[in-house]
């Protein structure tokens, strides 16, 4: 009788170990899951980021071209001979 009481007793340590393992794994997808989808937002973010500076960078060499054009132009009428 005291056998059979023991041997009871040792089968729920195993049952739940093996659990442990399983919700662990489980947790560790759920992470895996968390990462790319963390990955994929700072990607979309970065590829914004630098179309946005590329518009500015574009922008500003435009306005900067045209300021030197007009300086030039005011140059050129001051040197011209009257």
């Amino acid at each position: 009788m005291i056998l059979c009481t023991g041997g009871l007793g040792f089968g729920a340590p195993q049952d739940s170990a093996k659990q442990d393992m399983k919700d662990a794994g489980q947790d560790m997808k759920a992470a895996g899951h968390d990462t790319k989808s963390a990955a994929k937002s700072t990607g979309h973010a970065t590829k914004k980021t630098a179309r946005k500076a590329g518009h500015s960078v574009k922008k500003t060499t435009h306005k900067a071209a045209h300021k030197t054009e007009q300086g030039a132009q005011k140059v050129e009428d001051k040197t011209q001979p009257q």
